[in-house]
């Protein structure tokens, strides 16, 4: 098994972002990696063409201000501080596969709850990102 020296830790920056960074960080001790932190502010306008195109920029403009602010005070909290972080926007899933490919991560940590009745059905982003990504990647489960 290789080394994981790059590893691309992927946050949505609600509270169980420390518990899978602290995963990753446990991972990055052994291994002496590198950790880039990863969020993706998805916003998706109600009216994507017409009169509400600025406004629209504006708002998406503050959520991508909003994340990196939170994600610097995430890195503080774990440590993490000198770490590259990144917040792009777009599609998560598209994003993070993105991501990972340009850095030539070696392996995406993120997070994974479990699903109960018709969730169970739909294509969730950890499901794609294991299919799709063009390496490892560690589910932390969440409850």
């Amino acid at each position: 098994m290789a080394d994981y020296k790059n590893i691309l830790l992927v946050v949505d920056l609600s509270d169980d972002s420390q518990i899978i960074g602290e995963r990753a960080k446990a991972i990055q001790a052994c291994y002496g990696s590198e950790i880039t932190l990863l969020h993706v502010v998805e916003y998706v306008p109600v009216e994507p063409m017409g009169e509400a195109l600025l406004p629209t920029v504006q708002i998406e403009g503050e959520l991508v201000e909003r994340a990196k602010v939170r994600l610097v005070e995430l890195a503080q909290k774990l440590s993490l501080s000198n770490s590259r972080q990144l917040v792009e926007t777009g599609g998560i899933k598209t994003e993070i596969i993105r991501t990972a490919q340009r850095l030539k991560s070696d392996l995406i940590v993120l997070g994974s709850r479990e699903r109960h009745g018709l969730a169970i059905l739909l294509n969730f982003t950890e499901d794609t990102i294991l299919h799709a990504a063009p390496c490892d990647v560690l589910a932390v489960r969440l409850h």
